[in-house]
């Protein structure tokens, strides 16, 4: 039964809470790297895992927390999801090596994985039928202000104290969850109580999601397919998820419930999560460092314009919900989202050298309102034919299928750039030559100015090359950023046709019966 009054309330906040600190915790490592790497004496390859041994452990535990909540009860599940991660968060902290600071960090992930699925299944279960869209969109709120935030966050406490203090952040955060958890969420009958374990599905998921993730994590690294174990992780990615898809379709009691996929916007939900994953994640891999490494900003610079577009999509959550409530159908408010974001990176495609913090408020601040038409109707629309305790497998998949898109992000922009700043490059280097008037124009003004400020002849020839060296540089990232821009803005725009592929209703309410 919904809960009513306060209680609700607090069981909410209780969720949330608990659900932001995992999500949080994903980007907030990721502006410490230096200082840890310096603090416990790791090389840069090393220390990467430290956020890839938490992503990898994360995605392998997403789909299965359905099964787990089922198995243990899921207010039991939850609270010891928040327990495993608030006592790990110290064991970080205090962690005097790397190895010791990375098998944390995995078990962390693994319990983190945990909270994201369960707190959703908990919020839908705790609101009325009818009020469902609210529910979702007070969740959305973590789900998208989270990894936005965490890189402002972890800057300052990067800044101002020692790294640490960036896990141990979530301690008193995580008690006073787990006993709000204690205190105010309704226990759920155990399922499934003396049925076999599907240990061979647990295996073949850890070793299809875990080897998939890790390849995208580390391949644009490791010159993808040009390095051994990177192929080897992709063949067992593939085999892994083959195996994995036969014996869950082919035992009594499987881990994951595949045959949810059935419902068909169910399945096409899955897609657009993935879309919406690679849009959320992706733009903010590349916007911090197209900010830093170029225009030469601050990381407390960057936080700060990160931060209007996070309120917008606060202040914006609830009035979503209160759409679908009153019969807005989603696919009209996730084409609008869609959209919207298409048009942030279309602005930002058009920076320069010369962009400064204020080019960047409205373009980040209609991301804002875009992301926040985005969660809530993506996620409706995907579970809108659950019922029972397929709402706890599918929002395990679903948030799965959201966190392997922002890793695709990352690796498929990163590998663009990477690409494209070679392109660039060498299509810049054929102007610079003494047939093209502007270059020996350009050139002769460097060589008068070094001249006359008591440079020799020479030394002034050296220092202009030096000069358009480094302009040559700056222009080919803007031109490869851009690129990097346009394919994140134009996967959103194509799969506004998806949107309309999944089951249409003018209110589209998920069921609550999560039992």
């Amino acid at each position: 039964m919904p809960e009513t009054g306060l209680k609700k309330w607090l069981i909410t906040l209780t969720v949330i809470t608990a659900s932001l600190l995992e999500l949080i915790d994903t980007t907030i490592v990721n502006v410490a790297m230096p200082q840890i790497q310096g603090n416990l004496g790791a090389t840069l390859e090393d220390i990467a895992w430290v956020v890839t041994g938490y992503a990898v452990a994360n995605v392998i535990i997403l789909p299965m927390s359905g099964w787990l909540g089922g198995r243990f009860g899921r207010k039991n599940y939850f609270m010891a999801s928040i327990i495993i991660f608030t006592v790990t968060s110290f064991l970080c902290g205090n962690a005097s090596n790397f190895d010791e600071l990375v098998i944390f960090r995995i078990i962390q992930g693994l319990a983190g994985g945990g909270l994201l699925s369960t707190a959703q299944s908990i919020l839908l279960e705790t609101w009325p039928r009818e009020q469902v869209g609210t529910a979702t969109a007070l969740f959305g709120l973590g789900a998208v202000v989270g990894p936005t935030l965490g890189p402002t966050i972890g800057g300052y406490i990067t800044d101002n104290y020692s790294w640490p203090w960036i896990f141990y952040v979530n301690i008193p955060v995580g008690i006073l969850a787990a006993f709000a958890t204690y205190t105010f969420v309704k226990a759920t009958p155990k399922e499934s109580k003396g049925s076999p374990i599907d240990w061979w599905g647990i295996g073949l998921l850890a070793l299809a999601v875990g080897s998939l993730q890790t390849l995208l994590e580390k391949g644009e690294s490791e010159d993808w397919f040009e390095t051994g174990y990177i192929i080897v992780l992709a063949v067992l990615a593939v085999l892994g998820a083959i195996l994995f898809i036969w014996r869950e379709l082919s035992t009594d009691h499987p881990i994951v419930n595949l045959k949810i996929l059935r419902h068909r916007s169910f399945a096409i939900g899955m897609f657009t999560s993935f879309v919406l994953g690679f849009g959320l994640y992706g733009s903010m891999f590349v916007f911090p460092i197209f900010c830093q490494n170029l225009l030469g900003f601050t990381a407390q610079q960057t936080g700060q314009l990160l931060l209007p577009g996070g309120l917008c999509t606060i202040i914006m959550m609830p009035f979503v919900g209160k759409m679908l409530q009153r019969g807005v159908p989603a696919q009209f408010m996730a084409t609008v989202g869609m959209l919207l974001f298409f048009v942030f990176s279309w602005m930002l495609s058009n920076s320069s050298l010369a962009s400064g913090t204020g080019d960047f408020f409205w373009p980040l601040v209609i991301r804002g309102v875009g992301m926040s038409l985005l969660f809530v109707p993506l996620t409706t629309l995907a579970v809108q034919d659950l019922h029972g305790k397929e709402i706890g497998q599918g929002t395990g998949l679903n948030n799965m299928s959201r966190q392997l898109g922002g890793s695709f992000g990352i690796a498929a922009l990163t590998t663009l750039i990477h690409v494209r700043q070679g392109v660039h490059r060498n299509n810049l280097l054929v102007n610079i030559n003494e047939y093209n008037t502007a270059f020996v124009q350009r050139f002769n003004g460097l060589v008068q100015s070094f001249v006359s400020k008591g440079y020799t002849f020479l030394d002034a020839k050296t220092a202009a090359y030096k000069a358009l060296e480094g302009m040559v540089t700056k222009q080919t990232y803007l031109l490869t950023y851009t690129d990097a821009y346009w394919v994140a803005g134009l996967i959103m725009l194509f799969s506004i046709p998806l949107l309309y592929l999944q089951k249409f209703k003018k209110n589209a309410n998920v069921p609550t019966d999560v039992h």
